[in-house]
């Protein structure tokens, strides 16, 4: 009973940071190893409780998802399959190449979303634009393998990808993060439960907590101001990112 209460408050609070914008694994996937739960399963747990996040803050969100359909069917198929594809090189391939380069693209990922003012200034001004706007299903595709792989700090590249490459403001730009996730985590859990065993003991109240919690974050995300969203979510990804390189180190 203690186990399932400490899941599902920790479930509840990842899953407000993770919609309003944060990272929700800082919270959830060290509560799973707190509760003997081995690295890569846990990773696989969480990616699963992670799913009863994508109705919540689909909830929280509608003001921003209004007009959004399109948008979303577009990008949904390429999503879907790039994090089907890093699920199964996670179950495929060995993981210690990757564990050391994933602290690198998390703190890429964040510095990246700290100068986006200046690095869209920047492009305005050359008129470049409409190239980096071709670059979106690149970045998309990138993060979604990503995401299936690892999951931890996939929030945060999303939504570096969407402010920079997309004219998206903060609040629009973290609730379509949010459906892009959800579409991401629906194919690579397909995956994971076809292929090994999910600890739903952990998993359910988990995502009990997750669907509770995500319903607030976006609610969040729209209240604070932009920039002060994006510089907390920036500096949660960089202590993240310390976090797993003095892991893995």
């Amino acid at each position: 009973m203690l186990r399932a209460i400490l899941l599902l408050v920790a479930g509840a609070v990842g899953g407000m940071i993770g919609s309003a914008g944060g990272t929700a694994s800082l919270i959830t996937y060290p509560a799973l190893l707190a509760v003997g739960i081995p690295p890569l399963a846990a990773n696989v747990t969480n990616s699963v409780a992670f799913l009863a996040n994508w109705p919540g803050s689909a909830l929280g969100g509608r003001p921003e998802l209004i007009g959004q359909g399109r948008w979303l069917w577009r990008w949904a198929p390429l999503t879907a399959l790039a994090s089907a594809l890093g699920a199964g090189l996670l179950l495929l391939t060995p993981a210690a190449a990757f564990d050391q380069l994933v602290p690198f693209l998390l703190a890429v990922a964040a510095l990246a979303l700290l100068a986006q003012p200046r690095i869209s200034a920047w492009l305005a001004r050359r008129g470049n634009g409409g190239d980096l706007k071709r670059l979106l299903p690149v970045g998309l595709g990138l993060s979604a393998i990503y995401n299936g792989y690892w999951g931890a700090g996939a929030g945060i590249v999303t939504l570096t990808v969407l402010m920079i490459a997309s004219e998206q403001r903060f609040s629009q730009a973290n609730a379509l993060k949010n459906m892009l996730l959800g579409i991401a985590d629906a194919a690579c859990c397909t995956v994971f439960i076809l292929s090994w065993p999910v600890d739903w003991a952990a998993a359910v109240p988990m995502g009990v907590g997750f669907l509770t919690g995500s319903t607030v974050g976006p609610a969040v995300a729209r209240r604070v101001p932009a920039s002060v969203a994006r510089v907390t979510t920036a500096l949660i990804g960089l202590g993240l990112a310390v976090s797993l390189w003095v892991r893995h180190h």
